[in-house]
């Protein structure tokens, strides 16, 4: 049975901020009670809004709010009547001086809670499920997110047995710590019963702190170092198949040590060699077999080799027959060439 991490808690600390900050010595149940109970409020009074997160700063006495949304005229009010209405609610609540932060979402659709709310408010207007989905999804990949999931589970479509389904797009590294996944969460209050929205959306990797545009610009890639930095990079002496250098050393910088020959083998690396003249052209590679430079001639051409060589050249030429006895004392002019000049072959 699969075990799941909260998207957002898994990072925190690492690519993600705490949403409350603040230290307490004594009354920290009763200061976290406080948050959670000032969130719920916050998140009934301003439903329609667009709320994606709500963060709580405690410096001293006094309390401070973060409010990220997607429309902050509706919290500002006309002339900032509505702000300065929830800033006196609070503060009588509280007991506390409050400062009021509306940080405005620029792109809704690339934020995962407000996607999820998005879905939601279409699954209680009956829309079909599929369809929402689709749209969120389309729509996130539009703007330039990397990758989208959005996960439904509960009585779809008034089925009387419970089910989920989900659509995914792009790519969703939930493993990567380093990955921007913005995580959200929503139910869906139908005639049928409660459905559940989750959504994640991945915005792509954060590195060293600063987090990537989704303009399409490419990807960062490290910096190389200067060749002015490694010097030693240009020196390094060219290694052969074997992973030698020219002085005979391996890649650690130890000389490798030949291995003995074994009895009755002759020892190739002691064999004079000559070296080649500078104009001689060097030979084409044929196709056969390639021998080492310095395999010594006896094992180049072994005695077996050589017989088996002999032995078709002696089949090929024909036995020549003895020549007469009389024909060793025959006149040499008998064969000489016939004089066609008619004076006798004397002149």
């Amino acid at each position: 049975m699969g075990q799941k991490v909260h998207p957002y808690g898994f990072r925190v600390g690492f690519t993600k901020p705490w949403r409350s900050r603040w230290f307490a010595k004594q009354g920290f149940a009763k200061l976290l009670q406080e948050d959670i109970e000032l969130k719920e409020d916050l998140r009934k009074r301003l439903k329609s809004a667009g709320v994606s997160s709500i963060e709580v700063d405690r410096p001293g006495n006094k309390l401070r709010v973060t409010i990220r949304t997607s429309r902050p005229g509706i919290i500002i009010g006309r002339k900032g009547a509505e702000i300065e209405k929830l800033k006196q609610d609070l503060a009588k609540s509280t007991n506390r001086e409050v400062f009021i932060d509306i940080q405005e979402v620029h792109k809704p659709e690339l934020d995962a809670q407000l996607v999820s709310e998005s879905v939601a408010l279409q699954l209680e207007k009956r829309v079909a499920f599929r369809r929402a989905m689709r749209k969120a999804v389309d729509s996130a990949l539009r703007f330039g997110c990397k990758g989208i999931k959005v996960r439904v589970s509960g009585r779809l479509n008034g089925a009387e047995i419970a089910r989920s389904e989900w659509y995914l797009q792009g790519q969703l590294p939930l493993h990567t710590i380093r990955a921007d996944i913005d995580y959200g969460f929503t139910e869906a209050h139908t005639t049928y019963g409660v459905i559940g929205i989750k959504a994640w959306v991945y915005k792509g990797e954060i590195i060293e702190g600063k987090r990537r545009s989704l303009t399409g610009d490419p990807e960062p890639r490290r910096e190389r170092q200067d060749r002015q930095d490694r010097p030693d990079r240009d020196r390094r002496p060219r290694r052969d198949a074997g992973g030698r250098d020219s002085g005979g050393r391996d890649g650690g910088g130890r000389e490798q040590q030949q291995p003995a020959p074994l009895a009755g083998q002759t020892d190739v690396s002691s064999a004079p060699t000559q070296a080649a003249p500078g104009d001689m052209a060097r030979p084409a590679r044929s196709g056969g077999a390639l021998m080492p430079p310095l395999m010594s001639p006896t094992l180049a051409n072994p005695s077996w080799k050589q017989e088996a060589q002999q032995q078709p050249e002696s089949a090929a030429v024909p036995e020549t027959s003895a020549l007469p006895p009389e024909s060793s004392h025959a006149d040499p002019q008998a064969n000489a060439p016939e004089d066609k000049t008619g004076h006798g072959g004397e002149e």
